[in-house]
């Protein structure tokens, strides 16, 4: 069971949260881990590249110059990949990237990133809801109070963002904000801080907790 310390808004301790997941064995963790990334990453792949074989390429149906006599390489088409304008060789085609990964390893895998990260973990009660007005600065300054290093990447994870804290998010390059239902592996391993709401962190409990 991990411990996190509760801070409100202004950065000063509120309290204290527990955290216990079951993850995965220390020898199978990091390739559980790495094949969810790679799970994730493969997924955001379009896979619609495409080019044109020789039997695809326009044209070609003459023969450009006569078989013999020539002094030079017999050719039966000018849509042959050795020329400029024929067809390519094992060029793309339109595929999937997606990689199967069952249920019971996708979620053992999120449970394992998340505790993995638990020293960088912050969890801030009622996290913006004092914004009155989309404003970066109000931000920028909570983190501040909070010890985040303006320079490093940071992860919120919220319950339920509101477009005030949305908008005034949406300007900082190294901050990403996503809520509870959209926790992923390659965003909890990529951030180098984790701030996550009081009612965030009671919801993860609820979904991650039983398994």
């Amino acid at each position: 069971m991990a411990k996190c310390i509760v801070r409100d808004w202004q950065g000063k301790e509120a309290g204290e949260a527990t955290l216990e997941l079951k993850i995965a064995k220390e020898s199978t963790s990091a390739d559980l881990m790495h094949r969810a990334v790679l799970r994730q990453q493969a997924h955001i792949r379009q896979g619609t590249a495409s080019t044109l074989t020789r039997a695809e390429v326009r044209g070609g149906g003459r023969k450009p110059y006569k078989q013999k006599g020539t002094g030079r390489a017999r050719q039966g088409s000018i849509r042959t990949p050795l020329r400029p304008g024929g067809g390519i060789i094992f060029g793309p085609k339109p595929r999937s990237y997606n990689l199967a990964m069952n249920r019971k390893e996708r979620r053992l895998a999120l449970r394992t990133a998340l505790m993995a990260r638990i020293d960088d973990l912050l969890v801030v009660k009622d996290f913006g809801s004092s914004l009155k007005t989309p404003k970066t600065s109000e931000i920028t300054q909570a983190l501040s109070r909070l010890g985040i290093d303006s320079e490093s990447k940071v992860l919120i994870i919220l319950f339920s963002p509101s477009e005030l804290i949305k908008r005034s998010v949406r300007n900082l390059e190294k901050v990403k904000l996503i809520s509870a239902d959209q926790l992923n592996v390659f965003d909890l391993l990529h951030a180098n801080s984790l701030v996550i709401g009081e009612k965030a962190l009671s919801k993860i409990k609820e979904v991650y907790g039983d398994d």
